[in-house]
């Protein structure tokens, strides 16, 4: 067993930084106040080859895996400009598109993509579904050759961003169980029947969230992606991956914001010293670093079973779940060090808390990865 990492993944993780970097908090805090887009650094990213450096190279990708990836979205966020955006459209719609999508569809939105000149964002979160995917309620219908589309999807990232949003909608019912069957949909973000309303958040982000409405939209047959009916099984293929990009996002908001409390502890002083020489300071960054770094070998070890097509649910949830948490600790930390200047905006570590506090809750939450371990890890009775 080699942890070494390659020339090839520390060359990524330099080359991704340095470009990043470029940008930095400076770039990216005050986006995030306004809630701006980072659109200068998503289009340097593209031009790269990093935002599509997990999709094939036949459709202008890098070729590589979801290992990459994850790199990308870790040094991203580590040089001060976690990319949202990276688990949705490069993790969830690319892995998808490449999985299921026909020729015409894959020839058609990935090279842009991984170029950065188009996102492809995704719809599954309803107001009364929330995590139970088979109360979802939107309805895709035949009519003839096309779908018409009913229902409401909400909390959906960079509509505004996006030249396509992956649907998931309701197609059928499973006679024996009861449950949904669903079906994946790529609808243009300019199609008539489409209602897109901002929704507000105080979470400082440049990724704006949106509440969309359906009001028997026209899709014709060539919008379904994969097979009919199958969609449940199909959006699994891109949840995992869409853990592990937000395990790496914050492993890399961790690794950030706890260079920047270093740096503070260390030229603070308080009574002659540094106020890094006082436990009270040092011990809660300490026990955050060991936290991230626990975190980032499970991302790493959930990437590679994704890339080996091994299972990777636990490890992903897992990875998911420690990240998160361990984000959480070291943005605490980091603001608890600074004092009263943690909240200051000059010292910009409040947008870092939001992201953090919400992959805390999205794509998936704590709650529901502990039933996860629960019944898959531990056997224990389902209790949901």
């Amino acid at each position: 067993m080699d942890f070494r990492e390659s020339s090839e993944h520390r060359d990524l993780r330099a080359t991704v930084r340095a470009i990043t970097a470029e940008f930095g908090p400076g770039y990216y805090v005050p986006r995030a106040e306004a809630g701006e887009p980072t659109s200068e650094l998503w289009t340097r990213l593209g031009a790269g080859g990093f935002l599509g450096i997990n999709l094939p190279e036949e459709y202008g990708g890098g070729g590589a895996g979801l290992a990459e990836l994850a790199i990308v979205c870790e040094e991203t966020a580590a040089a001060g400009c976690p990319q949202l955006l990276l688990l949705v459209s490069a993790a969830i719609s690319g892995e998808m598109i490449t999985g299921f999508g026909t020729e015409e569809q894959k020839r058609h939105f990935l090279p842009r993509m991984a170029s950065g000149e188009s996102k492809v964002v995704f719809a599954i979160t309803e107001p009364d579904a929330g995590s139970n995917t088979h109360k979802l309620s939107t309805v895709a219908k035949r009519d003839g050759s096309d779908w018409i589309v009913n229902g409401a999807k909400y909390y959906i990232s960079g509509v505004d961003e996006a030249e396509a949003i992956l649907l998931v909608a309701r197609t059928g019912i499973d006679e024996t169980s009861g449950r949904a069957r669903l079906s994946l949909f790529l609808v243009p973000t300019d199609t008539p029947g489409l209602e897109k309303t901002p929704l507000p958040v105080s979470a400082k982000l440049p990724e704006k969230q949106f509440t969309l409405h359906f009001d028997d939209m026209r899709l014709p047959g060539s919008a379904l992606l994969g097979a009919q009916d199958e969609g449940f099984h199909q959006v699994f293929h891109g949840l995992n991956p869409e853990r592990i990009t937000g395990a790496a996002v914050c492993v890399g908001v961790a690794r950030h914001v706890l260079a920047q409390a270093s740096a503070y502890a260390t030229t603070r002083t308080v009574w002659d010293a540094p106020i890094a020489a006082h436990q009270g300071v040092s011990h809660p960054l300490a026990k955050a670093r060991i936290e991230t770094d626990l975190a980032a070998l499970m991302t790493s070890k959930a990437a590679w079973l994704h890339d080996e097509d091994l299972p990777a649910g636990e490890a992903s949830n897992m990875a998911k779940y420690a990240a998160a948490e361990a984000a959480g600790a070291a943005v605490e930390a980091a603001i608890q060090t600074h004092g009263g200047n943690g909240l200051a905006t000059e010292y910009g570590l409040l947008p870092y808390w939001g992201i953090a506090r919400l992959l805390r809750i999205a794509p998936v939450s704590r709650e529901m990865v502990l039933n996860f371990v629960a019944q898959h890890s531990l056997g224990l009775t389902r209790s949901y």
